[in-house]
């Protein structure tokens, strides 16, 4: 039995799990309308293959990843294409972004979609078959699977910890479809060869505990029950509880031999490798102000209106939405925004649930911020350094090791909202790191011109240079034979010698590619002719 071990602070906030746990997962039917972002993953943006007026099928390609850290994107049902534009779309910035609309046309038609053996695969082949699959990571932060595993590790991590409030997906999943997941699980073994594989589940999810340890049976896969604690399903936070390591600032569990993927993500490995099946649906929770919380299998570019209304409806003093769980997830009002890849969960919010928040006071120095981080930061201190916008200063204090988990605001007697500061700070500071870069490459480029046009400048003078003592030599040389003129032999011998350079070049046959037998003969005709003829020519005259 592997040892626990604990990452500093974390806090106990209600857990709503109740609500949408004890429904088993519904199916959701195909909606009017499906709106595809064409960036659902952290990297660059799927490039569309499709245009406006084309026919579609379920599991056809989309859109390509382009680039290494990409994903492909597949179409959730058959239909037809209406616009490929920007639309809104579920982002911090609210800006619109480039999606796919499709009309489904209710035949939910399959394009071929054959299972494949990964075994007989080299692991180039099989990290393709996922990156082509669409395949992400499901717990929220939507990293490419295939370049997650394209290294090997000690380790494998399986994250089933579902920390925050609220949501309930990976729990479900976990009951009703434990032993697809384990299916996974071997894929993604294949690719990383880990030596242990470890499952880990707060312990406040016993049914889904019970049911991976059962998938497992026979297996080398550890299940491991780990107290409930937010925010333990933190990668960083998980891979310290399961084995005691610690993730350096600035670095990867990769870079220390472990790699952690939700069990959502093993689940639609399984799929893709097992089925043939794209990552073109997910489940997700929907919970909070509705008449039914419940879990439910939605297609992609599903609006949050219709998913809400598979629920029961929103119902009255709904005061908006969050995308995800109510300490890291996304505020919007608009139901119209699609679900996306990263979309686990819908909670939708009211003044009995959510309370507005209280008005915010100036900080006492109480520090309980920093008593509960888990990335043992000083949350004060990277407050006051955003607000008085001393950027390098709250980098030096290592503001990127902050995981947005909330913590800190949630415990904060004067109410400050301290991570919209760290988000605003980093922003900012990504800003900066931007426009240096940009600064950068303009100052290179300038001085690569400048380097170009003196080289330029250098070419042309030894040019000139090299004509300059061409034009002297030539002077020279004339007026050599200008004071000494050739004698008469030498003169009848360079006579002779260009008078044969000009026999042989008349000598030489033109164009006598692909001659006929006819026009062979023709030229051994004329060259006698002209053997006969060259002797009389060549007879001495007076004048010789």
């Amino acid at each position: 039995m592997s040892t626990l071990h604990r990452f500093h602070g974390g806090i106990h906030p209600a857990e709503h799990k109740q609500e949408s746990s004890e429904r088993p997962i519904a199916r959701a039917p195909l909606p009017q309308q499906l709106v595809l972002p064409l960036l659902q993953h952290i990297g660059a943006r799927a490039k569309a293959v499709v245009q406006a007026g084309d026919r579609v099928l379920k599991g056809e390609l989309i859109a390509y990843a382009e680039g290494t850290v990409s994903a492909a994107l597949h179409a959730p049902t058959s239909g037809t294409v209406l616009a490929v534009e920007p639309r809104a779309v579920p982002h911090p910035s609210g800006l619109p972004d480039v999606c796919i609309v499709i009309e489904p046309d209710g035949a939910d038609q399959w394009d071929e979609h054959p299972s494949f053996d990964f075994c007989p695969l080299s692991k180039a082949e099989l990290l393709a078959r996922l990156r082509d699959g669409g395949i992400v990571g499901l717990g929220g932060a939507t990293f490419p699977t295939h370049v997650k595993m394209a290294t090997l590790v000690q380790t494998l991590v399986l994250n089933g910890a579902e920390c925050e409030p609220w949501i309930t997906t990976d729990d479900r999943l976990m009951r009703e479809r434990a032993a697809e997941i384990v299916e996974g699980i071997a894929v993604l073994r294949h690719l990383v060869s880990p030596s242990k594989i470890v499952v880990g589940i707060e312990d406040n999810k016993p049914l889904a505990i019970a049911a991976m340890r059962q998938a497992c049976a026979g297996t080398d896969i550890e299940v491991i029950a780990i107290p409930t604690l937010y925010p333990s399903g933190g990668e960083r936070q998980l891979i310290k509880i399961l084995t005691g390591k610690e993730v350096p600032s600035g670095r990867r569990p990769l870079d220390i031999g472990v790699a952690c993927t939700n069990v959502a993500t093993a689940y639609a490995v399984h799929r893709v490798v097992n089925h043939g099946e794209p990552l073109m649906a997910r489940v997700v929770t929907v919970t909070g102000n509705v008449a039914a919380p419940q879990n439910i299998e939605v297609p992609l570019g599903m609006s949050i209106a219709e998913v809400v209304r598979l629920a029961g409806g929103a119902l009255p003093g709904t005061t908006g939405y969050i995308l995800g769980g109510p300490m890291m997830g996304l505020h919007v009002t608009d139901t119209s925004l699609p679900l996306v890849k990263s979309t686990n969960c819908i909670i939708v919010k009211s003044d009995r649930l959510f309370p507005p928040a209280a008005p915010t006071l100036p900080c006492i120095r109480c520090t309980r911020c920093a008593q509960v981080c888990p990335a043992e930061l000083q949350p004060q201190d990277l407050y006051w350094f955003a607000k008085g916008r001393e950027l390098d200063k709250a980098e030096s204090y290592h503001l990127f090791d902050c995981i947005e988990c909330g913590a800190c605001s949630y415990v904060c007697p004067s109410s400050i909202p301290l991570v919209q500061y760290y988000r605003y700070a980093k922003s900012e500071v990504q800003a900066q790191h931007r426009e240096r870069a940009a600064a950068d490459h303009a100052r290179e480029r300038h001085e690569a011109r400048l380097s170009r046009i003196e080289r330029d400048k250098r070419e042309k003078a030894e040019k000139l240079a090299e004509k300059e003592r061409a034009a002297a030599l030539a002077r020279q040389q004339a007026e050599a034979a200008a004071v000494s003129p050739p004698s008469a032999d030498d003169a009848q011998a360079l006579i002779q010698a260009a008078l044969q350079r000009v026999r042989a070049q008349a000598a030489a046959p033109k164009n006598t590619d692909n001659l006929t037998p006819e026009q062979r003969a023709q030229i051994a005709e004329a060259e006698a002719r002209r053997a006969q003829a060259q002797p009389v020519a060549h007879v001495a005259t007076p004048k010789d």
